[in-house]
């Protein structure tokens, strides 16, 4: 809560009106929504939108225009009246069909299904965080990208926030590094109403806002009447003046303000508000037009179409000036900004970089390997920006161009601190601005901590790359705390997600290769603690991995059964095939490192790595459920359905019993 002074009641008008009547009749059409949050926050909406807000609705996608997000997602009829108004792609006939299968308009916003949709928001906390990330994203490029008298990346980011946002632990770790950072272009408008889902909020949260604010380096302006306009404007103002702080604007607001008989209470929240309060609210706004229909002035008053074109026309010359003055920032800011493209010669750097590889044939931990991945890749983009959760010397995703990001200046490598959540949640900010390639590391245990985030990366389809490491039993002494038995296989579950768990060097660059290539969803890349050994491969197979399995090694002679392995279990398979070519039992090695890709492979190809009639063991230090679908009922999987235990590595391996014997007495099981 911001303090105690209260809410002054609105000076209704036509245009703040019409807001209020598409909120309240879209939600009584659809026969649920919440309508409290866009009543409420109408004329802080109308004064943004129509007095500040850079954006050109004929292009949505235009690279400097301003970010706005509505962390307070459950209120999206605010967001999908403000782009129906101001002249979006988002005809009033999608409106009619809120919440509706298909439609443009569903109950929460959702990236990609309207034009002008910044983030999908509805996980409260997270839509701040993601703002963040834009703000972020928009000062490390500026700081590359701006040349003295060519300002290219000049643009804001607003976000409207509810007493839930500010409940949420994730407002914490984002809003304090927001501070950190000094995000002077970040300004956030608290809707101060006092009131949640389940009524009013003093039984719950009794926190001095501001204060806490202040505490985090932000400029704090307190008590501002949320339905004046001029006390909004001033606010604005302030917030434009600090370039060295972002701004949390309090604003005291009524939830549901034009319902005359629910207004300020929860009774507006989360519901309908009902045919006779509907007609009660149209009297007390003097609004008098029938559902959905929108008087010509009205809306010629909000749009932003033309004023848009001028923004970006001038933009556009600004841009041609930079061109003529800088071409070769000018052409990387074209193809890695406005056309989202890797480097032309990409193909053939990966290529060579996995010769490179291959030649050293090294044993190291996969974690160390995806360091000299990054180390490989990264001079050749620059689009790419790392960060990990105060672990950095454990994931080992520093290289040696690293520069941290900090509150002068631009730079490479994040130190987000202790807080996986909010790190996984900038970054999806980072993802959404656009121009930069988002990296974010923690321990895969701590994948935990960060769920919902990698769930909204794959909802999007943004390129997140997360990399975990420590990533089974194998980092010992821990103990159980630390040592991941359900998370890769959960990881999997994730619709859209690619899990890949390398074996080796080779494939832990392949895994790289093909996170950052992967435009339309996250990956989440899972590296061990302990040294694994280089597997030889042909040409053929190298170009395998990408397909998500392969055959790693062939039987010497007919096959009498398969084993699937990925990981640090890659090499107890190939120990198990030996020993059991020692006693005339030929069996095939298949390394699966991504059974994401690999699914998503013809039926043909699967059928030629996975034979039918063949019997098959699979082992991996997890969970074991995922894998009997590529084994069958009648298949044997090595894994561990139980927590760990602390002691070295080696010790786990053998009390757990994922031992390369424990692979031939399987295969043994199955075919004698």
């Amino acid at each position: 809560m911001s303090s105690s002074s209260a809410a002054q009641p609105p000076v209704f008008n036509p245009i703040t009106g019409a807001i209020r009547a598409l909120a309240m009749d879209a939600v009584q059409q659809a026969g649920s929504g919440h309508p409290g949050a866009p009543m409420g926050m109408a004329e802080i909406a109308e004064v943004l939108w129509r007095r500040h807000l850079k954006h050109n609705p004929a292009n949505p996608r235009w690279a400097d225009r301003d970010r706005f997000v509505l962390s307070n997602g459950h209120g999206s009829m605010l967001l999908y009246a403000l782009l129906h108004l101001t002249g979006y792609d988002l005809p009033i006939e999608e409106l009619k069909r809120f919440r509706q299968l298909h439609s443009k308009t569903p109950g929460h916003p959702e990236y990609g299904y309207a034009p002008g949709i910044e983030t999908t928001t509805g996980p409260l906390g997270q839509g701040i965080a993601n703002a963040v990330g834009m703000a972020l994203a928009e000062k490390v490029l500026a700081a590359e990208f701006n040349r003295p008298g060519h300002t290219i990346v000049d643009h804001r980011t607003w976000v409207f926030v509810g007493d839930g946002c500010l409940m949420e632990g994730i407002s914490h770790e984002a809003c304090s590094l927001a501070g950190t950072w000094g995000l002077g272009k970040l300004t956030a408008f608290y809707d101060d109403n006092g009131i949640s889902i389940d009524g009013h909020v003093e039984g719950w949260f009794t926190d001095d806002t501001p204060k806490r604010f202040e505490a985090y380096g932000w400029q704090v302006i307190r008590d501002v009447q949320g339905h004046d306009p001029e006390a909004i404007e001033a606010a604005i103002a302030q917030a434009r003046a600090d370039a060295t702080r972002p701004t949390l604007i309090c604003c005291k607001t009524v939830i549901g303000a034009g319902a005359p008989n629910k207004q300020g209470s929860h009774d507006v929240h989360g519901a309908p508000l009902g045919a006779a309060e509907i007609a009660a609210a149209r009297e007390h706004i003097g609004w008098t037009h029938p559902p959905f229909e929108i008087p010509a002035d009205v809306h010629a008053a909000w749009d932003a179409r033309a004023n848009g074109g001028v923004h970006e026309a001038n933009w556009n010359t600004k841009f041609a000036a930079y061109q003529a003055a800088f071409p070769e920032p000018a052409a990387e800011f074209k193809r890695r900004v406005l056309d989202g493209e890797l480097p032309s010669d990409w193909p053939q750097h990966v290529e060579a970089v996995l010769a490179r590889i291959a030649d050293k044939a090294e044993t190291i931990a996969t974690r160390k390997a995806s360091q000299n991945a990054i180390e490989a890749f990264a001079p050749k983009l620059p689009e790419l920006i790392g960060g990990s959760a105060d672990l950095a010397g454990s994931n080992l995703t520093l290289w040696s161009g690293a520069r941290g990001v900090g509150r002068t200046g631009g730079g490479n490598y994040i130190h987000y601190g202790v807080r996986e959540f909010g790190m996984a949640a900038i970054g999806n900010g980072i993802a959404l601005h656009g121009g930069l390639i988002p990296y974010t590391a923690t321990f895969l245990m701590f994948s935990e901590y960060a769920r919902n985030a990698l769930r909204m990366s794959a909802l999007m389809k943004l390129r997140q790359i997360f990399v975990f490491t420590h990533d089974s039993i194998g980092l010992g002494e821990d103990g159980p705390t630390h040592q991941p038995v359900e998370q890769t296989a959960t990881l999997r579950l994730i619709p859209g997600m690619d899990v890949w768990r390398p074996c080796d060097t080779v494939e832990s660059a392949l895994a790289w290769a093909c996170a950052i290539e992967r435009a339309t969803g996250p990956s989440s890349l899972c590296f061990s603690r302990q040294n694994l050994p280089f597997q030889p491969r042909t040409a053929a197979q190298v170009a395998a991995i990408r397909r998500g399995g392969y055959v790693l090694s062939d039987a010497a002679g007919e096959a009498r059964a398969v084993v699937i392995a990925t990981g640090s279990e890659v090499a107890l398979a190939m120990a198990a095939q030996k020993a059991l070519a020692d006693e005339g039992i030929s069996v095939r090695v298949v390394s699966m490192p991504s059974t994401n890709v690999f699914d998503r492979q013809d039926a043909a190809y699967r059928a030629q790595v996975l034979p039918a009639g063949l019997p098959r063991v699979a082992v991996e230090a997890g969970s074991t459920d995922g894998w009997y679908k590529y084994v069958g009922l009648e298949g044997r999987v090595i894994g561990l359905d139980r927590f760990g235990e602390s002691a070295p590595a080696g010790e786990l391996f053998k009390y757990f019993g994922i031992t390369a014997d424990a692979v031939v007495q399987a295969v043994k099981s199955l075919i004698q």
